[in-house]
This record gives structure tokens, C-alpha cells and sequence, in this order.
């Protein structure tokens, strides 16, 4: 399965770029203009350097429509370092400053989201829809709140706003494929999933979702090569190995489905509930 937490590891926390700033009137014109575009991220460069570049713009004392982009963008930067609980509190101070940005209270829930924080990440993604009802992603991040609990018809709802939306927003379809396998539209589920696999033939949620409709229609032989590509692609997806266990003891390979759902089991606990909870189950 996939989750939008907004589109992508490197650009999970969509980045926000700098309007206008005042050029500095200084000897100094020059450091203030690279650490502009430092904190924009321009050029792919390295984390550190982004906060770098953030954190000397922040104490630089600028404007507060300024101030800001700049913790927004710090909180990005730090959001793509795994490094969350330095995230939020800069996504905080951005809102603090501007209370309109729909985008910070979306990068925020996505942090709260990695945290396994999920109330917090509605409330977020809540006021960044209510200040911007056509923001597609935070649609489609909210949705990834409500399949973490299990809510899989607002989930559904979610990706469907989602894609109306922005229509090429694929973490939405392949999240709504997932959802829609659990909730048992298999055809719908798979049609998601094709156009998906078509733009990103190497996706291995995507791979992983497929199986589980292959598993689900029956089809075991189509459900073990998706399970085997998406493990191929990402080798620690325990969701794929259990499936695959499954949709081999399905085509009576008991001892390779019996190894895989064992070794899935140790790299995830209670992943027999989570199949359970998707409709299919172990056959031993």
C-alpha cells in the first residue's frame, strides 16, 4: 500500500518557494541571497545546508510573510530528515506567523502522520482543507490518516476528492487502489493500480496493492509475480511477503507459503490481524 504524505520521499512535505524578500542593503547582499537559496532548496542540495540556510534567514529578523516560508521551509527540511519532532515545531511557528497557509497546517499533519499521531494530523489536514478546499494533497494526506484507523470508506471518499482535484496526483491512486481492494471493488481497485504501474512501472506499493486484488479475485500465480515484484523493488514490504505466502499456499506451495508468511510475521507483528482485517486469511 502507499500513502500520499504528500507525493513522494523527496518531496513528502511539499516545499513552499520564497515571493519576494527585500534585497539586503548590506555588504552581506550576497551570503543573504545564497542563504535564499539555500532555504529553497533550489538545486537539490544537501538537508543540511537547506537548514543552514533557513535558520540564517530566520535570525536575520526579516518580515513575517518571510519568516514564515522560512520555518516552513526549515520544517520541510528537517520533515526530510526523518527528524519530526524538530519538524512540527517549526511548521507551529510558520502558522503562528501566518495563520492563512494552507500548506504549513498540510506539512504539519504529514509530520503528525509520520508520528503515528493521528488525531493531530486530522486536525491539520482539517484547517489546511478548510483554508484551501481545492488542495488535492492534503485530501489525499488525510486519507492516509484514515487508513491508518482503519476508516476505509473516508479513506475512499478522500482519494476520490483527491484525484477530482489534481488528477495526476499518483500517490492518490494507488492509495485509493489499496483501499478500494480492502473494501472489495476489486476491478475498480485494479484499474487504479494499472495506471498507475503504467507511469510508475517500479512502484512497489503499487505492486503490493495489485497482489492483493490478484489474491482476492483468486488469481494466485498473477498475486505471487506482483508480490515478488514488489518485494523485488522493496525486500523489507512484510505486507507483500505474508501475501505471497498466501497466494503460494493458495497454489499449493505449502513450504514457500509457510516461509514467507513465517519470516513476514517476525519482520511485522500482527500482520495476521491487518489480512484479516483486508478479508483473506492464513489457510493453515
Amino acid at each position: 500500500m502507499k500513502f500520499c504524505a504528500s507525493g513522494g520521499a523527496a518531496t513528502l512535505l511539499g516545499l513552499l518557494l520564497f515571493g519576494t524578500l527585500a534585497a539586503a542593503q548590506s555588504p552581506k547582499k550576497d551570503d543573504y541571497l545564497a542563504n535564499i537559496e539555500l532555504c529553497n532548496g533550489t538545486g537539490r542540495m544537501p538537508l543540511a545546508a537547506r537548514i543552514n540556510g533557513c535558520t540564517a534567514l530566520i535570525e536575520s529578523g526579516q518580515g513575517k510573510a518571510a519568516l514564515a516560508i522560512a520555518y516552513n521551509n526549515r520544517g520541510n527540511a528537517h520533515a526530510a530528515n526523518g527528524d519530526f519532532d524538530q519538524a512540527i515545531p517549526d511548521f507551529d511557528q510558520s502558522i503562528k506567523l501566518d495563520p492563512t497557509s494552507a500548506k504549513a497546517f498540510n506539512n504539519r499533519g504529514a509530520a503528525y502522520l509520520k508520528k503515528a499521531e493521528y488525531d493531530l494530523a486530522i486536525k491539520s489536514f482539517d484547517q489546511a482543507i478548510k483554508l484551501n478546499p481545492n488542495y488535492g494533497r492534503a485530501f489525499a494526506n488525510r486519507a492516509g490518516v484514515y487508513l491508518k484507523k482503519h476508516e476505509y470508506d473516508r479513506a475512499a471518499r478522500d482519494y476520490d476528492e483527491a484525484i477530482r482535484l489534481e488528477p495526476n496526483l499518483e500517490a492518490a491512486w494507488s492509495g485509493r487502489c489499496w483501499t478500494r481492494a480492502i473494501l472489495g471493488s476489486l476491478q475498480a481497485a485494479l484499474e487504479d493500480c494499472n495506471k498507475v504501474l503504467q507511469s510508475l512501472p517500479n512502484d512497489a506499493a503499487t505492486h503490493d496493492s495489485r497482489g492483493l486484488i490478484h489474491l482476492k479475485m483468486g488469481r494466485a500465480d498473477a498475486a505471487i509475480n506482483d508480490f515478488s515484484s514488489a518485494l523485488r523493488l522493496d525486500p523489507k514490504l512484510a505486507s507483500a511477503l505474508y501475501g505471497r505466502g498466501l497466494a503460494r499456499l493458495k497454489s499449493g506451495d505449502k513450504t514457500g507459503g509457510d516461509a514467507d508468511i513465517s519470516a513476514a510475521r517476525t519482520m511485522q507483528a500482527g500482520i495476521d490481524g491487518d489480512f484479516t482485517r483486508y478479508g483473506v486469511r492464513d489457510g493453515n
